[in-house]
């Protein structure tokens, strides 16, 4: 009977701790979740993208704070090269621009300031020549033609002249039609058209730029010597060159609106044109390899392109339908005494007192070689 009794009281025992046992059940995975989120770290502001990943998954907060300030720290790379690292440039602030982005600074220069300015002053001196032209005409041809040649120009000066011309005319066509072409072609031809013209535009503004280079080096040996400035381009500036009245002023062989011409349509642009030109080559060494560097150039490459074309569209205008008998002068490299007395009076003043050779070259044209004999003696 106690024996009985015993086994009962066990089993009540075991009926009433069952249900404890149940309910302790739950509280253990709970335990184990809590105790997982205390070893989860919280996100930090100087976090890496791993780091907070495992904070916050599919937070990408860390990886494009390092883009945006891979331009003071570049990031890991490992291709070759400088600024692989670097996806966004640092901050800077241009001349006419805010202060952003490098690469944006370098686009509100060119699209808000080279651009527009640019292209309007090449429109103010088109439309400047062209009313001089109807009021005023061609220039010169008041003095009649002797027959007498003088040889303005030796073979060696027209050569350099028409090499480095056709140059400057395939670049700066080529240069305004990437520059300026999606405003004024592209609508009128459409993407297709206007991409292919572009890409076969820039090849040409490649290969013509060496040749540019070379010719003008040439140019600017050839012709330095007769561009020095004297005494008498100072009068000649003081009474604007005779432009604004029926004769000119006395000069050498260049007067001083075409010395200005040289040094500062042609030499000093040209230089900086062709220095910034190899420099977006990327043929200078240590130039070139960085963003930045690149900018620059692009902008001081631009700037220097259209003034050089603006100035030198005034010197294509004089040299063609402004000035009579200056094209013929550059063609055949001979000009009538009549048209040297009245242009430069000096200059024939030297030729016929012996202190300059009416002929500077052994003639090479039979046109040539028949004036040859003339203007030997009228020297």
């Amino acid at each position: 009977m106690s024996r009985l009794i015993s086994s009962l009281l066990l089993a009540a025992a075991a009926l009433l701790a069952q249900p404890a046992a149940l309910a302790a059940e739950p509280a253990a995975p709970a335990a184990a979740a809590s105790a997982a989120a205390d070893a989860v770290p919280a996100p930090r502001p100087d976090d890496t993208q791993a780091e907070r990943a495992r904070a916050q998954p599919g937070n990408n907060a860390p990886f494009w704070r390092g883009v945006r300030d891979s331009g003071q720290q570049a990031g890991y790379s490992s291709l070759p090269g400088a600024e692989k690292g670097v996806l966004i440039q640092s901050q800077v602030q241009y001349p006419g621009s805010r202060l952003t982005t490098a690469g944006e600074a370098w686009r509100q220069v060119r699209n808000q300031w080279i651009l527009p300015y640019g292209g309007s002053l090449l429109l103010i001196v088109g439309l400047a020549i062209g009313l001089f032209y109807w009021r005023k005409g061609a220039l010169g041809g008041h003095q009649p033609d002797t027959g007498r040649m003088i040889e303005r120009f030796t073979p060696l000066e027209r050569a350099a002249h028409w090499v480095n011309a056709a140059a400057f005319v395939a670049l700066a066509l080529s240069g305004l039609v990437m520059a300026f072409g999606k405003f004024f072609l592209l609508p009128l031809v459409g993407h297709t058209l206007f991409g292919l013209l572009t890409f076969v535009l820039k090849n040409v503004h490649n290969f013509a730029g060496p040749l540019f280079a070379v010719s003008l080096l040439v140019v600017i040996l050839v012709f330095v010597r007769d561009n020095i400035a004297n005494r008498a381009d100072f009068v000649w500036l003081s009474k604007a060159g005779g432009m604004f009245g029926d004769q000119e002023v006395p000069s050498h062989r260049f007067n001083a609106g075409e010395k200005g011409m040289f040094w500062w349509g042609v030499t000093v642009p040209g230089v900086i044109v062709v220095a910034s030109g190899l420099v977006l080559d990327r043929l200078l060494p240590g130039w070139g390899e960085l963003r930045g560097e690149m900018q620059v150039a692009n902008m001081v490459h631009a700037v220097a392109a259209i003034v050089m074309m603006a100035i030198l569209l005034g010197h294509i205008y004089m040299g063609t339908i402004g000035m009579k008998g200056a094209y013929a002068a550059m063609k055949t490299g001979y000009v009538d005494e009549g048209w040297a007395r009245e242009h430069h009076e000096l200059w024939y003043d030297d030729i016929k007192a012996g202190r300059i050779p009416a002929v500077r070259s052994k003639p090479v044209a039979s046109s040539a070689a028949s004036r040859s004999p003339q203007t030997s003696s009228s020297a």
